[in-house]
């Protein structure tokens, strides 16, 4: 049996480099599309502003673009590192779309960045307005097929498992792409990432304007930051909701844990906002909103939510079935042509991964005692306080960014924001906001779908490879210390050109060149 030890420090390891690549993602993904708004706005009016616009902010996307690389490259080795056994056993369907997205995304979104910065005099504005939009395009592109392989570990459509190769492999390539959980997902994170790359931009035009220059340099791109992270909050909160419809739908302990149902509420069920939990496996107190959670998670008001405990008591009947299951597939494996074994393989083939479930705690899954059965139920539920805590995280912080673009976007068109100083100042403070908000949504995705890497088909303690407990901490810690090293480089760089502004053009129209 693998180490207990060794799967946390795996799972932790890829934690930490996922979601420190994720500080950057979603400011290149909502700076590319602002950048083509931009130089459209420069084409059409022919107005030298809205090229320095472009110019500037394009400059701490470059800066953002080229960590983002760097960091996410690591992540791709990892699976053959620290997740041998996953990679071998849906390699056939996870590395397509990643294999894609390096073809098709990344070579296009590489090649358009080199020109974006280089072509300025070199190609005529209608053309580079193209290389703008082919880059953002690109940036997208690559999200999507990276969110189609994630989209597919949350709901394995359009695949199948072979009892020859002990593998899971690709039946319908299109179901894998059009699965809804990939559409979803996808418009969620990207409109997610928009909403970042427009508080970003709002935030540091606020400083300018708090600062006194580069005042229609600053009103413009707060002006356009303002209304572009409006509509991509709205898309994002509208998203979120119909990601929460598919978890409801197809991953209930998830939705459960987030919010904190231990029972079956009576259709429709209340939208609770705050519930301490206990060990007592029952909230203490709550307050709740009625009927909202059950109008959100089922669209109707007559569909149940099903609470922890009595998914518990599903978990456990499905781990039952899936012993028998491990027990045909031995035998299967010794009898490949026996056809009353296939058949009563395939009666329970869909319980197979609740009987791996108890790999952790027997190596003979057959001799699993009761309360390892039990056990292995109660793990099938993420722990609820995370859950709880982290989903509401992330809704408050969409809804305060939401308020902040709304007044930014009505005070910058009726022309008055720059006598608005403490807007000015939320404004600023508010960087943060969407950040906290798309680390704590990959956290409720991620955590939320555990004890599974691919849900209801392979447990995360088997995913793992079989390595040392120490090599795995060594180079957790060289992560740690090297990404330390670029988040400095990351925050001087980015730092260092925000206080310079349009300035740092070079076109002598800006504060510090007009001081100097």
């Amino acid at each position: 049996m693998i180490s207990s030890e060794l799967v946390d420090l795996s799972r932790l390891q890829f934690a930490f480099t996922s979601m420190y690549h994720f500080l950057f993602v979603p400011l290149t993904l909502g700076l590319s599309f602002m950048l083509v708004v931009m130089e459209a706005c420069y084409v059409v009016t022919g107005r030298e502003v809205y090229k320095d616009m472009t110019r500037f902010w394009g400059k701490l996307f470059g800066i953002n673009f080229a960590l983002g690389v760097a960091t996410g490259i690591t992540m791709e080795f990892q699976f053959g590192t620290n997740w041998a056994y996953y990679s071998h056993y849906v390699g056939d369907i996870f590395g397509a779309p990643l294999a894609i997205e390096g073809l098709m995304a990344f070579f296009l979104e590489s090649t358009m960045v080199g020109l974006f910065f280089f072509g300025w005099n070199r190609l005529s504005k209608g053309g580079h307005l193209a290389v703008t939009f082919l880059m953002a395009l690109g940036t997208n592109l690559s999200a999507l097929w990276i969110l189609i392989a994630n989209a597919w570990m949350q709901y394995p459509a359009g695949s199948e498992f072979n009892f020859v190769t002990m593998r899971m492999e690709m039946a319908n390539f299109w179901e894998v792409v059009t699965s809804p959980w990939a559409q979803a997902k996808f418009m969620h994170t990207i409109n997610a990432g928009y909403m970042t790359g427009a508080m970003f931009v709002l935030s540091i035009s606020a400083w300018y304007l708090i600062k006194g220059r580069d005042i229609d340099f600053a009103k413009k791109s707060i002006r356009l930051a303002a209304c572009f992270g409006f509509i991509a909050t709205l898309l994002t909160i509208h998203m979120g909701d119909e990601s929460g419809y598919l978890v409801t739908k197809n991953q209930p302990t998830k939705i459960a844990s987030m919010e904190a149902m231990w029972e079956t509420h009576e259709a429709p069920a209340p939208l609770s906002l705050f519930a301490p939990n206990d060990k007592t496996r029952s909230n203490e107190m709550e307050v709740s909103v009625p009927w909202l959670f059950g109008l959100m998670g089922t669209r109707s008001i007559s569909t149940e939510i099903e609470g922890i405990n009595p998914l518990v008591e599903k978990a456990q009947a499905r781990i039952i079935n899936g012993q028998r299951a491990v027990g045909l597939l031995e035998e299967l494996r010794k009898n490949p042509s026996s056809q009353n074994l296939r058949q009563q393989f395939e009666e329970v083939q869909a319980d197979l991964g609740y009987g791996l479930l108890l790999k952790k705690y027997t190596a003979d899954v057959s001799k699993a005692t009761p309360d390892q059965i039990r056990t292995a139920a109660l793990s099938t539920v993420p722990a609820v306080n995370p859950m709880y805590w982290s989903f509401r995280l992330m809704v408050g912080c969409a809804i305060a960014s939401l308020l902040i673009f709304l007044l930014c976007a009505w005070f910058s068109i009726m022309n008055n924001m720059v006598e608005k100083k403490k807007l000015l100042w939320l404004s600023l403070l508010a960087m943060p906001l969407p950040w906290i908000a798309c680390e704590a949504g990959w956290f409720v995705a991620e955590y939320g779908r555990q004890p599974w890497t691919i849900y209801e088909v392979l447990p995360t303690d088997l995913s793992v490879s079989s390595l040392s407990t120490g090599s795995v901490l060594g180079s957790l810690i060289g992560f740690i210390v090297l990404y330390a090293v670029l988040l400095v480089v990351e925050l001087w760089l980015m730092v260092r050109f925000a206080k310079l502004g349009p300035s740092s053009l070079s076109t002598g129209r800006y504060f510090f060149e007009r001081k100097a």
